[in-house]
């Protein structure tokens, strides 16, 4: 991954020069605002023109490559450059029993949220979902979906993994399941849906970072992550990221993540904030269980410079929808709270209508709940409808 300084305009041309100069039979796709992406595994390089950045695959053994690198970390027109990481389904251990059973109405998470009384169902609302894709039959999503995409080398955005149907269910599932009680928080708002981790729950940076941008040219008001790539403690915030969702922000999209599940607090350890939840850009979520309290497995704010919680969501014992023929299931994890963040957010949105990015978030936190849990653990306090 190789960042370019912003200054830099012909991003494509100058790694093409680069590439030509050292023999390499490179295809530079550019993929920028108004430019659909082609095949991602079709090139060499890979230029994202409004993000200024490039990747630029690097085989073990080839001098050419090895020469490439070392001459463009020497150029005055990079930045930075590092690996290209993976990211994974932000999936913690098994489901557990609730302390609180949902109702005959409402999940526990749609309770504590306080959506009993609310008006409003995110019609009119697109909010795109970065994940393991959806489960185009379940007959609670089926027709929510506003567009979808796989970005996943070929395979289709059918998910055969069960979290991007979960977190999709939870933001726009259906107001009455005949089977269940309601889960989703805006079931109204219509599905943007990116799959950019494979069905065994990882992906390449360059897929996800291909599903934020093309999720803002879908309309997407909201894009929901609950994907992660854990940081160590002092790690700084992924650049790649940081500019991926500040030109999210710049075309009116908010950027929601789940902040991760590498914490073991019954051990006293905290994790901290994983990416791309730790971009200063990003909005991060933590997620709480039953009785409100930091959830066991949910990361906190021990980087500076990014690495904040921003606002909690619950995230233990969350029944969604699943893909058929099981329907429905109940797991945690914070990728369980991001979504309920994203659903409100949609609620928000048709509620003020001409609300979008950075104004998105400082609503969402100016309307939370104080929790007893440290600001560090749980930020602004517990998302409210």
């Amino acid at each position: 991954m190789v960042v370019l300084n912003d200054g830099v305009t012909g991003a494509a041309e100058l790694v093409d020069e680069y590439c030509r100069a050292f023999g390499s039979d490179s295809r530079t796709v550019c993929f920028g605002t108004d430019h659909e992406p082609g095949s991602l595994d079709e090139s060499d390089a890979i230029v994202y023109e409004d993000l200024k950045l490039a990747i630029i695959d690097h085989r073990s053994g080839d001098d050419n490559s090895a020469a490439i690198a070392s001459n463009m970390m020497n150029s005055e027109s990079v930045d930075d450059s590092f690996p290209e990481f993976y990211a994974f389904v932000d999936a913690a251990s098994p489901a557990i029993t609730p302390t609180f059973a949902d109702n005959a109405d409402l999940t526990w998470g749609l309770q504590a949220i306080g959506v009993t009384n609310v008006q409003y169902t995110g019609d009119g609302v697109k909010v795109a979902v970065s994940d393991t894709g959806i489960d185009i039959h379940h007959p609670d999503l089926r027709n929510k979906i506003a567009a979808a995409r796989s970005f996943v080398p070929g395979k289709a955005v059918d998910d055969h993994n069960g979290h991007g149907t979960h977190c999709c269910g939870t933001i726009a599932g259906a107001r009455k399941s005949a089977q269940r009680p309601r889960y989703g928080v805006a079931p109204d708002a219509s599905l943007v849906v990116a799959k950019v981790l494979s069905n065994r729950g990882d992906g390449r940076q360059r897929d996800i970072l291909a599903g934020m941008i093309w999720a803002v040219q879908q309309g997407a008001a909201i894009i929901s992550m609950s994907l992660v790539r854990a940081v160590r403690a002092g790690e700084p915030f992924d650049p790649a990221y940081e500019r991926a969702a500040q030109f999210a922000l710049n075309n009116g999209s908010l950027v929601i993540a789940a902040a991760g599940n590498e914490s073991a607090r019954r051990f006293g350890f905290i994790a901290a904030v994983g990416a791309p939840a730790n971009s200063p850009s990003v909005m991060a979520v933590a997620a709480v269980d039953q009785v409100l309290d930091a959830a066991d497995f949910s990361c906190g704010a021990i980087n500076g410079n990014g690495g904040a919680v921003d606002i909690a969501a619950p995230g233990v014992g969350i029944l969604s929808s699943w893909p058929l023929p099981r329907e429905f299931r109940s797991i945690r994890g914070t990728s369980m709270a991001c979504p309920h963040v994203a659903g409100v957010a949609a609620l928000e949105i048709e509620a003020n209508q001409g609300l979008a990015g950075a104004a998105v978030r400082s609503h969402l936190k100016s309307k939370a709940t104080s929790l007893q849990a440290p600001q560090r653990d749980v930020g602004a306090g517990l998302v409210q409808a």
